[in-house]
């Protein structure tokens, strides 16, 4: 699997890029949201997917983490393929998605082009819980939910990578946010689950 590309951004359109590492041209498909954060001709990274199918290998590139993930999930639906999940997360941002999801709002994943109303269900159903247990939506003092997703995500991470089993980690995070009611760095997260443990 290709976690990421690094280089130098050649081409720009807002479907797709073209990065160029040490002489080699990867052409990435891109949502929106990435399209207007990406600088002009410069140095760039995306977190990347790579879709496989018989016909094509096809990359996926996201400006963020949380991006990609929100991407990885909603493929992960039945009726739900890579060009789809990219039409979402062109037309909507990350905390549109979780929110929508989290609320059961299906007209707003509705209004996205292609998205019917069973697909539409479909992503809450099967997403809720997932997206319920990543989100810690704290009071308006905290912050935003995209941020703090991504360093328990980070964190989460490390801690299966060190040996935690998942479901474990993901307890043992949750705990520790309550408790500490204040904005954990990734490191503190960590140090505060294996004192735990």
């Amino acid at each position: 699997m290709i976690a990421y590309i690094d280089g130098k951004l050649t081409f720009k359109d807002p479907t797709y890029v073209i990065i160029d590492v040490n002489g080699i041209g990867y052409q990435i498909k891109i949502s929106l949201s990435t399209y207007s954060a990406l600088p002009e001709g410069e140095r760039c990274r995306l977190h990347t997917y790579l879709h496989i199918k018989e016909d094509a290998h096809t990359l996926y590139g996201f400006m963020t983490a949380a991006e990609k993930d929100i991407f990885l999930h909603l493929i992960s639906i039945s009726g739900v393929g890579p060009n789809t999940g990219l039409m979402i997360i062109s037309s909507l941002s990350v905390e549109e998605i979780q929110q929508a999801i989290v609320r059961e709002d299906v007209r707003t994943i509705q209004h996205v082009k292609g998205i019917g109303a069973k697909t539409a269900q479909r992503i809450i159903l099967e997403l809720k819980d997932k997206i319920k247990k990543e989100t810690w939506i704290a009071d308006s003092t905290a912050v935003p939910v995209s941020a703090h997703n991504t360093i328990r995500a980070e964190a989460l991470s490390a801690l299966v990578t060190l040996g935690f089993a998942k479901n474990v980690a993901e307890k043992t995070l949750d705990t520790i946010i309550k408790r500490e009611n204040r904005n954990l760095s990734v490191e503190e997260l960590i140090k505060f689950a294996l004192k735990s443990s």
